[in-house]
């Protein structure tokens, strides 16, 4: 069995991040998004992994590298435009061959991972078997619809859905994905649809198991989807501290503190994770903060948020909350006078003064 990882898109819904950082190597409490996908599979017997690759092809592949750091051997297959999921199928046959697979889409998050799906799917042998979820809002996803447990209809973003089961991103097929995969048109949106696809093994009679989560799941698409997906697996972390905590700060709950990182005179107030090499001066870091690598927050309090490496707060009156600061940005009060705010922001930027 192969694994395939879909890690193109644009991301779009995390601009001005996404202009210059792939989506998929966005960090979820400290680690990229895409690392939790790999370990999956991994965790899930799976050795042989190919990734789809779009834009930011060179920033993922730098990342990755050729598999090895993670126990797995990566190929990786350039996708010219994002033409649809079944699309990306079509253009990993050449790595897929004969192969079972799994295809997980690069920015999800899933609880306890996919090993049971997995083993589910070698028990049963059905043509594919799909994971789904209960959502509040179904018209944003492609939407299952059972009869007797098994399913019968599949709907890409429905106006009026008949059902609240979203698609999650993981799939399993057998070589039979091909054969639908070819005889599938594009939609009106020019892509071609893997629900088409799936749906036309269910209109050959073959058998379309469906799973459905019994846990968490996250589509990091959108920066609310990143603080919550933080947030849980902030909250799932165990207590290690292996930084410097000097004798005047206070670590508090499930604190993560890497090597290298240092506290001083500052409160931790967990779940929480600082990163190798930052620095914490005289300031409050809240429940459910990633603070990445090389960072410095001094004289500053921030609270359920995510600071990418590199990042500088210094001498903020005010608490940050609900943040997702770039990588190597600067935010700082300068207190000159006369008293004004300043600021240099890219395209798509949000700031919310409260």
């Amino acid at each position: 069995m192969k694994g395939l990882i879909l890690s193109g898109g644009k991301g779009t819904r995390l601009r001005p991040l996404t202009y210059t950082r792939a989506k998929q190597l966005i960090p979820v409490a400290n680690k990229p998004v895409l690392f939790y996908g790999i370990d999956a599979i991994r965790d899930a017997g799976i050795r042989e992994i190919g990734i789809v690759v779009g834009d930011t092809a060179d920033e993922v592949m730098a990342a990755v590298g050729d598999g090895r750091r993670f126990g797995v051997k990566v190929t990786y297959i350039r996708q010219e435009a994002p033409l649809g999921l079944a699309h990306a199928v079509k253009i990993s046959e050449g790595f897929l061959e004969d192969s079972p697979f799994v295809m997980y889409l690069g920015d999800n998050l899933i609880a306890g991972g996919i090993t049971d799906l997995v083993a589910r799917f070698k028990e049963l042998s059905p043509a594919a078997m799909i994971l789904l979820a209960q959502v509040e809002h179904p018209e944003w996803f492609g939407v299952a619809e059972l009869k007797n447990d098994r399913v019968f209809r599949l709907v890409e973003k429905p106006k009026k859905p008949k059902s609240d089961l979203a698609l999650v991103g993981v799939y399993m097929f057998t070589p039979a994905i091909h054969r639908a995969v070819a005889a599938i048109k594009p939609s009106k949106r020019g892509e071609l649809e893997i629900t088409d696809a799936i749906q036309w093994l269910v209109d050959q009679g073959m058998t379309v198991e469906p799973h459905l989560v019994s846990g968490w799941w996250k589509d990091t698409g959108k920066v609310e989807d990143m603080l919550e997906a933080n947030r849980i697996v902030l909250d799932n972390m165990e207590h290690d501290v292996r930084g410097e905590v000097d004798a005047k700060s206070k670590v508090e709950f499930k604190v993560v503190i890497a090597p290298g990182a240092k506290i001083e005179g500052s409160v931790i107030r967990g779940p929480a994770t600082i990163g190798a090499g930052a620095r914490i001066v005289n300031s409050y870091i809240g429940p459910f903060t990633a603070v990445d690598e090389n960072c410095l927050i001094e004289n500053s309090e921030v609270e359920h948020s995510i600071v990418l490496a590199e990042s500088v707060i210094r001498n903020i009156p005010t608490r940050i909350e609900d943040s997702l600061i770039g990588r190597a940005t600067v935010l700082e009060c300068t207190r000159q006078r006369p008293e004004a705010l300043r600021f240099v922001l890219g395209e798509g930027s949000r700031v919310d003064l409260v």
